[in-house]
């Protein structure tokens, strides 16, 4: 069988989702010697990628995603490279495709919090590229093979929000890191830091972390900080005009992993505000790096990070602020976590994740015979 895989994605810099696709393609390459796989990517991140599998081979699709490029360019180096099966990693499959394909739905944030705040176009181009969102994922949805979900609750919102039968969506968890850095070093005491990693979209709730954080350090006079790290694109570069100022509020631009992992390592506590999440990866990293976890009850949350956390009402700044005091005083509670954490994320497997989205290809293949 020969395998496509759309890993335009690909990559640190494409945050959640270049993850999920850089651990897919490097633990398809270990757990499959029988199949071929034609990986298609982007200029940008050409050279990100370098086949260890000589069954693995790249082809460039110099689209950007979401655009009338990729409407037309993908169906044709698809169809150029004679694939059996596709697998779109995201909602935005083309929609002239006409072959056999899986695609991974994450979560459905986008027809969940429809907001212009999501985004920097102007009125008419954003109803525009909601109406296109609202087209391209139900085409997806509807002409897939197989429907890969992320967790059990995003298999649920995709049953809510499509008629589909339920056997159409497999959930896969993602993996979770297995290097436990047990030995964290721990900055000057008088100064701690809060952390949080990843992406500052409306859902992302950093307003409110931002806001709980402020009522802390005034109510308790503490010189805590709270890093904040992720690219500083437009939503990043939003919340720095509106908070810019605010003491011990720091905004990092990207890090290379080198720099993350130093970070996770010397930081007190992270912290996972969000409103919306298919599964949930940065808290489980910060479990691998020993890190006690103040985390949002809101989606997906529960479910993957079981009682490995402390939650909060994500929408109660109140209680946010009390939850994240309550683990920094109570040095039981933040060993406990610590503990929890890394049992927590020995059920998560990237290897594993590889082996059951392998499975899905091959049946997928066999039901075209039978």
């Amino acid at each position: 069988m020969k395998i496509g895989l759309d890993a335009r994605f690909y990559g640190p810099k494409q945050k959640g989702l270049g993850r999920y696709l850089q651990k897919l393609i490097e633990n398809l390459e270990k757990v499959d010697s029988k199949n071929q796989y034609v990986i298609f990517l982007r200029r940008d991140n050409w050279h990100e990628y370098r086949p260890d599998n000589p069954n693995f081979r790249k082809v460039l699709a110099d689209c950007r995603w979401y655009t009338f490029k990729e409407q037309i360019l993908m169906p044709l180096k698809i169809r150029r490279a004679k694939v059996d099966l596709m697998h779109f990693p995201h909602f935005n499959v083309p929609l002239f495709y006409r072959g056999p394909f899986v695609v991974t739905i994450h979560d459905l944030v986008l027809k969940k919090f429809p907001t212009r705040r999501a985004s920097a176009l102007g009125p008419i181009r954003y109803w525009l590229k909601n109406l296109a969102y609202r087209l391209v994922i139900r085409l997806a949805v509807k002409k897939s093979k197989k429907i890969i979900a992320v967790s059990h609750y995003t298999k649920k919102d995709i049953l809510r929000y499509f008629r589909i039968s339920p056997e159409k969506i497999e959930v896969v968890y993602e993996g979770a890191p297995d290097t436990f850095w047990t030995n964290r070093k721990q900055l000057n005491k008088n100064k701690p830091y809060l952390l949080y990693v990843g992406n500052a979209y409306p859902h992302k709730n950093l307003e409110r972390l931002i806001l709980a954080f402020q009522k802390l350090t005034q109510e308790e006079k503490s010189d805590l900080r709270l890093i904040l790290v992720g690219q500083l694109d437009y939503f990043y570069q939003r919340l720095q005009n509106q908070f810019g100022e605010l003491p011990g509020l720091i905004f990092t631009d990207f890090v290379s992993d080198e720099e993350l992992s130093l970070i996770y390592r010397r930081a007190a506590l992270y912290i996972f505000p969000s409103l919306g999440e298919g599964f949930g990866l940065p808290p489980l990293e910060a479990m691998a790096y020993g890190l006690p976890v103040v985390s949002s009850k809101a989606a997906c949350l529960p479910e993957i990070l079981g009682r490995a956390a402390v939650y909060f009402n994500p929408e109660d700044i109140e209680e946010m602020s009390e939850k994240i005091k309550l683990v920094l005083k109570n040095k039981s509670l933040q060993q406990k976590l610590i503990s929890q954490g890394f049992e927590k994320i020995k059920e998560y497997s990237w290897p594993k994740m590889a082996q059951e989205t392998l499975a899905i290809y091959q049946n997928c293949f066999l039901e075209r015979f039978l």
